[in-house]
């Protein structure tokens, strides 16, 4: 399984940074800068293509890609020899005007928000089903008494219905989850329906350092009814089937499936269940392999909706908002960099990138095809976005960067000099060396500590 996921992440992962150096290739054309290469992987090509002027390759490496223009490594080579200008010769990429490798530069992270808009709408388009429990919460203190949490200053209660965030309708735990994480540390109104009743409340989200996320403290509400019993695990060993209501656990009685989290907290090594089968209530006892629910081999009924498809030109407004929400929250989050957040968590590098695409995926075919396409897509939308905003930093190497030199050069009326332009790059390379390092650490803590 681990394999599979693997394949998918790397093929959706390459299908993204496809779209990115797409970009570049297809502006560098129009601008009348020749391009030398274009390759889907980094390494030492595995199959190579001439086609015209452009040699197309696949890498050994399928992750990444590049474009390679012609004369784009000029300034070495005028730096080398001690030169005062960079050639500009026609067909290169310093022959041409500043303007124009700007938007060559700009190509690849607008190629990327193009993608996100159209995978996003045709998602809308052609409907697609969710998992989730409702919005039905519970709050973390309740299960953890000693903990406090936004939430409880806020007065919300175990089993409010969080109806409404910032005015935008909430429909399951999921809604509740996108709106809360990405708004750390921002005042939100929220509305909660109480026993009929709806109230309004302001809430904080407070900012989890391991993640960058933000958090309110609470847990959904998932009714401890059986879904599924996994063959072969102490819960089917023990008679549990899908179906039976689980209501007490080694001497507690379980209201909801979070308060499971508390009593597996001390890992007792056997649990005596009570459930009830048929108006009858049954007593068993589970060895436990684990921490949580799936160790030994029980499931709980989440509910599954079904977002009906939106007409074209609707589809395609929803697809674009969305895109622009989240362009708009990852470009916020980078500040977030800065608060002491702990980046070997909240920095994902290449190989958790892949992994974390491969999972989605893997998950969702499980669920069935349409469920893995859409879940695959929509996560890559949000990659995309996400390698969209990493290359506008105005860091050097990345786009951003690029795009900077040449907005000074065109405020300076003439040619950077090749030794500013070398120095430049050389701090860059430098530091986005560091920074793989950095997040490929980052990623063998992660994966390792699975």
């Amino acid at each position: 399984m681990t394999i599979v996921k693997i394949l998918l992440g790397l093929v959706g992962l390459g299908v993204v940074v496809l779209v990115h150096e797409l970009g570049h290739f297809i502006f560098a054309r129009l601008m009348g800068i020749d391009v030398q290469a274009f390759s889907i992987g980094w390494g030492k090509p595995i199959l190579r293509k001439k086609i015209g002027q452009v040699e197309y390759r696949l890498g050994m490496f399928p992750i990444g890609g590049y474009c390679k223009m012609k004369g784009e490594n000029e300034f070495q080579e005028a730096y080398e020899n001690r030169e005062k200008e960079i050639k500009m010769l026609p067909g290169t990429f310093f022959g041409a005007s500043p303007w124009r490798r700007i938007l060559v530069c700009l190509a690849g992270p607008l190629f990327n928000l193009i993608f996100a808009v159209l995978v996003l709408s045709v998602i809308w388009g052609i409907g697609f089903k969710e998992y989730s429990p409702d919005n039905r919460i519970v709050l973390v203190s309740d299960v953890y008494p000693e903990q406090y949490y936004p939430a409880d200053e806020a007065g919300l209660k175990s089993g409010d219905r969080i109806v409404a965030i910032q005015g935008k309708k909430i429909v399951n735990f999921r809604d509740i989850q996108k709106n809360i994480s990405i708004r750390a540390e921002k005042v939100l109104p929220v509305t909660v329906e109480r026993d009929g009743n709806l109230v309004n409340v302001n809430i904080q989200p407070a900012l989890e350092k391991s993640t960058g996320a933000g958090q309110i403290g609470i847990y959904s509400w998932v009714e401890p009814v059986v879904s599924a019993v996994a063959e072969g695990s102490p819960a089917a060993i023990a008679g549990i089937q899908a179906g039976d209501r689980i209501v007490g656990v080694n001497g507690q009685s379980l209201s909801y499936t979070a308060d499971l989290s508390r009593i597996l907290k001390d890992k007792p090594p056997v649990l005596e269940v009570e459930y009830e089968r048929d108006g009858s209530r049954r007593r068993a006892d589970l060895v436990v392999s684990g921490e949580d629910a799936l160790d030994f081999g029980l499931a709980f009924r989440i509910n599954e909706y079904q977002r009906p498809p939106l007409f074209p030109w609707i589809a395609l407004v929803k697809g674009a908002e969305e895109t622009w929400e989240n362009f708009t929250v990852s470009l916020g989050s980078l500040r977030l960099l800065f608060r002491g957040i702990d980046l070997t968590k909240a920095v994902s590098g290449p190989v958790r990138i892949t992994y974390m695409v491969g999972e989605v995926a893997a998950a969702g075919f499980g669920e069935s095809i349409s469920t893995g396409l859409s879940s695959m897509a929509n996560f890559l939308s949000l990659i995309s976005i996400a390698l969209c905003v990493m290359n506008l930093l105005p860091l050097p190497v990345l786009d951003g960067g690029m795009i900077l030199l040449f907005i000074i050069e065109t405020i300076k009326r003439r040619p950077l000099h090749p030794r500013f332009v070398f120095v430049f790059q050389t701090i860059g390379v430098m530091l986005i060396f560091g920074i793989m390092i950095f997040a490929v650490f980052g990623d063998i803590l992660y994966l390792t500590g699975r």
